[in-house]
């Protein structure tokens, strides 16, 4: 499990690397802003095409062999793309990317971790992958910000640190082929072997229980892209400077992994669609509350509390969200095709979130842009308050009937 949360966590930093880099990188590849911004569309669009046939492919083939040959491959590919390559190759790296971690990897770790968790610890399960991949962003994101400032923060210290996160992740794909069990034994021996054909997606997309969960998921992202925005809004509005805002995002990075494992445990306690419903109220009255707040430095340590307590609901959400699975019985052979299905779609925010909050701001200038924004954020809150409650309702009734 430290193997795969570590991977989880680490191998989206290369497609990822503007997020940190994101001057460095534009000058290193001597690409314009709008081209830097199309090798992680690419790289999205990619994604969203393979996550049903990647959840396909999961339930059919050993997880050991599709999460060390994600990492082997996405690693060599890191260190090629460590040249600085022209900007057409380094489009075919980020959709290749996209094939490699969405494809192999993604469906396949939440699979194991599925198998990994006993019935009644899905929401440890999950709580305790999500809290590994945290600290695996916040450890790697250390070391190789140190190494970017000793070598100069340059082109070569770019560089350099390409390579390094390459070689962990290579390295992680060959732990990952000795430590993760899938060929024989244990719940992950349950591999279909069912010829290629659409009936398993059809049987998954008739299934209420996976719609509610995708709607879960969807609103879940919509509110954690929420929160990225929160960066802007303490500059735009609290006039903090650069340094302070990127000191209150990297804070979050610390919340991460402590929100995902603590609300896991209380997930399996009191019943995870319920603690998301209970998360989601939590995030409503947060970005109620950052939409309204009066950008005045009185009400500056107001808004500090209000990010930590919006960034444990948000990472609390989707720490455990993928434990839906076993509580409204999905069946295990059908775990890789239904997180496809749920991802393809709940993870679509990554296309239009950035988009819609961009072009608000733009379109009306300060706190009402923002106001706008969160506006929208806590709405989609609501919806997920009342998904949860229906999950609440409906699967956990049903199972209290069954077995009383």
């Amino acid at each position: 499990m430290v193997v795969l949360s570590l991977s989880g966590g680490i191998i989206f930093f290369l497609p990822f690397l503007q997020e940190l880099y994101y001057r460095p990188l534009t000058e290193a590849l001597n690409l314009t802003n709008t081209e830097v911004g199309s090798l992680l569309s690419i790289f999205g669009a990619t994604s969203l095409l393979c996550y049903v046939p990647g959840g396909w492919l999961a339930d059919r083939v050993s997880p050991r062999i599709l999460i060390s040959a994600s990492l082997m491959m996405t690693g060599i590919s890191g260190l090629y793309f460590s040249t600085f390559p022209s900007y057409g190759v380094s489009l075919a790296i980020h959709a290749l990317w996209g094939v490699t971690i969405t494809l192999l990897f993604w469906c396949a770790m939440l699979r194991v971790t599925r198998s990994w968790g006993a019935v009644t610890d899905q929401g440890r399960a999950y709580g305790t992958l999500e809290m590994g991949r945290g600290l695996g962003e916040l450890i790697s994101a250390s070391a190789t910000l140190a190494l970017f400032i000793y070598l100069g923060s340059d082109k070569v210290a770019l560089s350099a640190v390409i390579i390094m996160f390459s070689l962990i992740i290579i390295g992680l794909g060959v732990l990952s082929f000795f430590t993760i069990q899938g060929d024989a034994g244990g719940p992950l021996n349950r591999i279909s072997d069912s010829p290629m054909s659409i009936d398993s997606v059809m049987q998954v997309l008739r299934m209420k229980q996976v719609w509610l969960i995708t709607l879960i998921v969807f609103c879940g992202y919509c509110a954690y892209w929420g929160t990225l925005r929160l960066t802007s809004y303490s500059t735009d509005i609290f006039f903090m400077s650069a340094a302070l805002a990127a000191l209150l995002s990297s804070g979050k990075l610390w919340v991460k992994p402590f929100a995902a494992f603590g609300i896991g445990v209380l997930a399996d306690r009191y019943g995870v669609a319920r603690t998301i419903s209970s998360l989601f109220i939590v995030l409503l009255l947060a970005f109620l509350i950052f939409a309204f707040l009066p950008g005045s430095a009185n009400f500056l340590p107001i808004m500090i509390a209000n990010v930590a307590v919006a960034s444990i609901a948000v990472f609390g959400i989707r720490g455990i969200y993928y434990a839906l699975l076993e509580e409204t019985g999905v069946p295990f052979e059908m775990t890789g095709v239904a997180t496809g299905v749920i991802c393809m779609v709940g993870l679509s925010p990554d296309i239009f979130m950035p988009l819609v909050g961009g072009m608000l701001i733009d379109a009306h200038p300060g706190p009402l842009g923002y106001r706008y924004f969160f506006l929208i954020v806590a709405g989609l809150c609501l919806v997920g308050v009342a998904a949860g409650a229906l999950v609440t309702r409906v699967w956990t009734h049903a199972d209290s009937i069954r077995h009383p």
